[in-house]
């Protein structure tokens, strides 16, 4: 609104400006051959009727360029002097290409150009060469006024496609998260649950266990994802919820636990000075641990696994190895969702099949 109210006072300003401007310079004009009319009071008045309306040049340009146009026809007509009587129309021509397609733009201007030659055809003096003078003071500001909208609205449609791709990127970052949280949680909840089904008559302590397992899981997977989510709702709603820590290297022991408890044998193994290190890169470490411990309930021929972190200098090793079914490893979701992952830190990942299956990636930091 504020913004609103600044432009009419400008554009007010403006048509002012132009106003005085001619009616200071017209006792000054003496015309070419025969045009020798003084601006009288008639004269002063359609200097005005083609000022006025640059007031509204920007909100009305249609109307803006066929005022000016009219009166400025006339004041021609009636055979006063040329001078700064152009100059409204000029702007006005301008705002019509700036503000309007082509298809309204452009027979506006065909018509304020046309109107404009009537004069010639009154016997000025300057006849047929007026032609050409004529179109430049509509057809210059026009095709400016074109070129301008043109520019304007490729950057728009530039911001609109930058926005988009944004959406879109945050849409699949929040899918691979959820991805992630979800499958793990499932994985070690359905691998308790199968123990739990095969040994509830036979020993239903090891199946309590195994429930305890389930709940745990669950518990943890729901805080995760809540958390995960919470993103994406209202900043009330965020200040309310209770967050779940955010995943990073320094939670690898509870997700090891947690992954031991649902009957994978796992070992870590952590070498190097650790130093801070990113979020971005702690949380993308913690996920690829998560998916590819996933992958091993799910898949591995043994429920074994190991962990390697290594911390360097340059950046963060991770290594997770399992045993091998020999089935061709496929590129699902996860696989997909890691390599996203990394290759958006400017680091690696290598997923190799052999007696074991092996997930390697590379997380670069920069050395401080």
């Amino acid at each position: 609104m504020e913004r609103t109210r600044r432009t009419l006072l400008v554009d007010a300003a403006l048509a002012l400006a132009l106003l005085a401007f001619c009616l200071l310079t017209a006792p000054f004009l003496r015309g070419v051959e025969g045009q020798q009319r003084a601006v009288d009071l008639l004269g002063s008045l359609l200097l005005a009727a083609a000022c006025l309306p640059v007031a509204v040049h920007r909100r009305w340009p249609l109307a803006a360029l066929g005022l000016t146009t009219a009166a400025v026809a006339s004041y021609l007509v009636l055979d006063y002097p040329y001078g700064p009587v152009f100059l409204p129309l000029v702007v006005s021509a301008y705002a019509v290409g700036r503000r309007l397609p082509l298809r309204f733009a452009l027979p506006a201007a065909g018509l304020a150009y046309a109107a404009l030659l009537v004069h010639l055809l009154g016997g000025s003096p300057l006849g047929v060469l007026g032609v050409l003078p004529a179109g430049g003071w509509i057809a210059v500001p026009l095709t400016i006024g074109v070129a301008r909208r043109m520019v304007a609205e490729s950057r728009e449609r530039e911001r609109v496609e930058a926005e988009r791709r944004k959406v879109e990127e945050e849409r699949l970052r929040l899918a691979t998260e959820v991805h992630d949280i979800v499958g793990h949680g499932l994985a070690a909840i359905q691998m308790q649950a199968d123990v739990a089904l095969h040994v509830a008559d036979k020993n239903p302590d090891q199946a309590r266990v195994a429930l305890e397992t389930i709940s745990a899981a669950s518990s943890a997977a729901l805080g995760e994802l809540r958390a995960t989510l919470s993103r994406i709702t209202p900043r009330q709603d965020r200040e309310r919820q209770a967050h779940a820590p955010t995943p990073g290297l320094a939670r690898l022991g509870e997700l090891v636990g947690r992954v031991r408890d649902a009957g994978v044998a796992v070992e870590l193994e952590v070498t190097g000075d650790r130093r801070p290190v990113p979020t971005q890169v702690d949380v993308t470490a913690y996920r690829i641990v998560q998916e590819a411990l996933t992958n091993v309930v799910k898949h591995a021929a043994a429920p074994r696994a190991t962990v390697r972190v290594g911390h360097r200098p340059d950046g963060v090793e991770l290594e997770v190895t399992s045993p091998h079914t020999g089935d061709p490893i496929e590129e699902g979701f996860g696989i997909t969702g890691m390599r996203r992952r990394v290759e958006q830190l400017g680091g690696e990942l290598a997923v190799e099949a052999g007696p074991e299956v092996r997930v390697r990636a590379l997380l670069p930091v920069a050395a401080g």
